[in-house]
């Protein structure tokens, strides 16, 4: 599993960071988790708006943060796959 946190390091994407490895942690799931900064990285992914979180090549969201809970919905839902 990739996943990649999207933003230019504000205080926001550190704290979704921070959940990624926390929701990976509580399911017990191992994964790469990649902070992008590059501006134009972000861009190929078409978010106008950071933090965005993108795991396997989905955008599962863009400009908010969400839960652990969601995050560790989304993780689980790929690893049913």
């Amino acid at each position: 599993m990739d996943i990649k946190v999207l933003g230019m390091g504000c205080a926001r994407c550190h704290d979704l960071e921070k959940r990624v490895h926390q929701a990976l942690a509580e399911a017990g799931v191992a994964a790469e988790v990649e902070k992008v900064e590059d501006i134009q990285k972000i861009m190929t992914y078409r978010v106008m708006a950071t933090p965005g979180l993108v795991i396997d090549g989905v955008v599962k969201s863009a400009g908010r943060i969400p839960s652990v809970e969601e995050i560790k919905n989304w993780i689980q839902e790929k690893k049913t796959q």
